[in-house]
């Protein structure tokens, strides 16, 4: 269908102006308008339901946006973000309170947190730039005000979008900022191998948040700038920056110790974090960490199906087969160590621990109780039996705050103390004070870390349906997601920090199950959802649900996928033979 003219719009809305709501429907399709296109996607049927969707989009030959903003792709994930906070910014600017029913007046954009993640909110190419938002068509009670719907058409969406999506209109260096903020810290991150690296934390970050519900920085008046130890700084040359010096994680396995208060969950959660890139001003732009690097911790009572725990535990009372393990209600010890092979088996290629969320008896069995309690009576074998043997034998990197076990200094190779937010390098006095007291305690960890099996996930354990709807999907939060008739609990995948990745990963969870075909493994459905979205954008996840341009999805990783898959408690799988 053609497009029609803004006064074909605006000609409607008076038409209809008075009628019951659902004459909305009649303003479906797309509007020219002198400098966009306004795409009306999905109407609402209420004033009280979800905002309609729809979509700007201006010619590059108008937008006028230099290509070196939206290319190479690193900049252009940061161009998008960009573009979609001043679109937001602009959409509160232009806010008006109509006293409509409802959501009658609303206009705003998915908007992005302190992270700096690929989102379906805009688009870019060379021939045209996109923006898609939310619209509450206004409405007194159940009927059309249309004189006030023209005014939002006529006046204030025009001047949103000349305010937002037209480079003579935007601070450009404010633009390039952004975009050369985001093209080095990929840059960063993808230097991290060949440097041996997991992590690198950049000198004169600020690490501390304001608080725990306020992710900006904390005020320099209060927070202490990073500042590497001699020992662990390095240097390297910057696309745009420059010269840039911090610490270096290197793989192996890397202990946080040092007293409450002084820092240590907090330099734990920028390397968490550092998965993501960050905008400018917000302390932590050049702090990484290896892409699939992943934070574990216990889990009580979350279930489990079919996964491989016998590297940790085995020889159950009652002979529970811990090669194919099942729970319903897994405990702190089980449920961590089902998270552990869950994440090898998803791709995690470095561990991030704090012993604050850990299960103890996974962690340690010092001496006395192994003297209590001997090796045949104890069904667990803690994790400071198998850490080094993770890394040997599959190269996997654990980080580790710990401050109530120096047994963990034996398997260490870095140990990083934090005094007053200040790193300092302990290793050698951490070796020097394992050489003086030794440890007791009798190794558990036998000869190898032992096998992980490979599970096939079935496609009929994965329903989204709900009454007569095929797919029903919604989120609470950025960990809380309701898929069918179930609901699914990632309050402890913490680095999941949006809600759009979460409603993301349940339309990934639909077009998964046509990957599932009983002898496809885990890791080659991620691997295959990863390739839709390389070749569909966020977009195509939508697909298997008839859901067409949304605006709210949200990139996630295949690790959190694999996360939310595995905490659906009607999912079902086999081992492979």
């Amino acid at each position: 269908m053609a497009a029609r003219s803004a006064q074909d719009l605006f000609n409607l809305l008076s038409k209809i102006d008075h009628q019951g709501y659902k004459a909305y429907r009649e303003i479906s399709g797309s509007w020219s308008f002198e400098n966009f296109m306004l795409f009306i996607d999905h109407v609402q049927g209420d004033p009280f339901a979800a905002p309609s969707r729809l979509r700007v989009r201006v010619g590059m030959d108008r937008a006028g946006f230099p290509g070196d903003t939206y290319r190479p792709r690193s900049r252009e994930i940061g161009f998008r973000d960009f573009l979609t906070r001043v679109f937001g910014d602009s959409c509160r600017l232009y806010k008006e309170k109509d006293g409509g029913s409802g959501k009658s007046g609303i206009l705003e954009v998915d908007m992005p947190g302190q992270e700096v993640i690929e989102r379906s909110s805009c688009a870019v190419s060379d021939e045209f730039v996109e923006i898609r938002f939310l619209a509450g068509l206004p409405a007194f009670g159940r009927r059309i005000a249309g004189r006030i719907a023209r005014d939002m058409f006529r006046r204030r969406i025009p001047a949103i979008v000349g305010a937002s999506l037209f480079y003579e209109h935007l601070d450009a260096a404010a633009l390039y900022r952004a975009v050369e903020t985001a093209e080095d810290a990929d840059y960063l991150r993808n230097t991290l191998p060949e440097m041996q690296l997991t992590a690198f934390v950049a000198d004169g970050a600020v690490l501390p948040r304001r608080s725990g519900i306020d992710p900006r920085p904390m005020s320099l008046k209060s927070a202490v700038p990073f500042t590497s130890p001699d020992s662990l700084r390095r240097e390297l040359i910057l696309p745009n920056r420059g010269k840039i010096s911090g610490m270096g994680i290197p793989k192996g396995i890397t202990l946080i110790v040092g007293g409450g208060y002084h820092g240590k969950s907090t330099l734990l959660n920028a390397i968490e974090l550092g998965v993501y890139n960050h905008i400018p001003g917000d302390g932590r732009e050049y702090v990484v960490s290896d892409p699939a690097a992943f934070k574990i911790r216990a889990e009580d009572g979350r279930r489990i199906e079919k996964t491989t725990i016998s590297p940790f535990i085995a020889n159950l009372p009652g002979r529970e087969d811990t090669d194919a393990f099942c729970s319903e209600n897994a405990s702190g010890s089980t449920s961590q160590a089902a998270n552990i092979i869950e994440a090898i088996e998803a791709g995690a290629t470095t561990l991030l621990i704090d012993e604050d969320t850990s299960a103890t008896n996974f962690m340690i069995r010092d001496h006395r109780m192994q003297e209590l309690i001997s090796k045949d009576l104890e069904p667990i074998t803690p994790f400071i039996d198998k850490v080094r043997q993770l890394y040997q034998e599959r190269d996997v990197s654990t980080i580790l705050v710990i401050g109530g076990s120096g047994d963990y200094f034996d398997v260490s190779d870095l140990v990083i103390g934090m005094k007053a937010y200040t790193p300092i390098d302990l290793s050698e006095e951490a070796r020097r004070i394992a050489e003086k007291y030794r440890s007791e305690r009798t190794r558990e960890g036998g000869k190898g870390f032992g096998r992980v099996n490979e599970r096939l996930p079935l496609a009929g354990g994965i329903d989204p349906g709900r009454g007569r709807r095929d797919v029903k999907i919604g989120v609470r939060g950025p960990r809380l997601i309701e898929f069918g008739r179930e609901h699914i609990d990632l309050t402890s995948i913490e680095q999941l920090m949006h809600p759009g990745q979460a409603r993301a990963i349940a339309w990934a969870m639909v077009s998964s199950r046509g990957f599932m075909d009983g002898t496809t493994s885990l890791r080659q459905v991620l691997e295959r959802v990863e390739e839709l979205i390389e070749r569909e954008g966020l977009d195509g996840l939508m697909k298997p649900g008839g859901g067409g341009k949304a605006g709210d999805l949200v990139r996630f990783r295949p690790l959190e996928l694999a996360a939310a898959l595995n905490r659906l408690r009607s999912f079902r799988a086999r081992q492979s033979d």
